[in-house]
């Protein structure tokens, strides 16, 4: 990590004719041995915003994971910048963080409402919980986020969404309408 500082140091440097340090000198490398070491460091950084008082709650927090897994999954995809969740540990294990997109972002609204006298935020005692703000039922979720390629076809979205792509389509069918209707509440 020296070496990959002292580079972007000294371009950052040349390009703001300045001197100095380009991260502050507490920036470390820190090896993450296991899935509780993964989960927790993904919600200190994605709560960074928060408890800064930078943002009010974790998706309106610019810059960060949470914010934009949140917005590709309110469009029904996955982030390509960023290594998806994959679900519970399994013996096939498929590619990805192994837990649930809904069990982080609850871990991480229970966390930001966590009470901390040395930070100057948290998450509001009086907001909805994470998953009624993002106004996803949560019955639902499972289905969408471990069956989505079986239960939409062609488009993907809830019945408005839908209905507005086939109409700008000019098509005349509305394809995975009832699967829209059913899970996305």
């Amino acid at each position: 990590m020296r070496v990959l500082n002292e580079s972007i140091a000294r371009k950052a440097n040349l390009e703001d004719e300045c001197k100095g340090r380009f991260w502050e000198g507490r920036f470390k490398s820190q090896a993450l041995l296991d899935e509780a070491a993964l989960v927790a460091c993904l919600a200190y950084v994605d709560l960074n915003p928060v408890r800064a008082k930078a943002a009010d709650l974790p998706e309106e927090s610019d810059y960060t994971s949470i914010k934009s897994r949140i917005n590709t999954t309110q469009n029904n995809k996955q982030p390509k910048s960023l290594m998806r969740f994959a679900g519970k540990p399994c013996k096939h294990m498929p590619k990805g963080l192994p837990f649930e997109l809904k069990t982080y972002l609850q871990l991480v609204d229970w966390t930001g409402r966590s009470i901390r006298d040395d930070k100057l935020g948290k998450i509001p005692e009086d907001a909805l919980p994470i998953l009624e703000r993002l106004n996803i039922c949560s019955d639902n979720w499972l289905t969408l986020t471990t069956s989505f390629t079986r239960s939409f076809k062609n488009t993907a979205g809830k019945e408005q969404a839908i209905t507005a792509y086939t109409n700008h389509m000019k098509r005349k069918r509305r394809s995975s309408i009832a699967n829209s209707q059913a899970l996305f509440c």
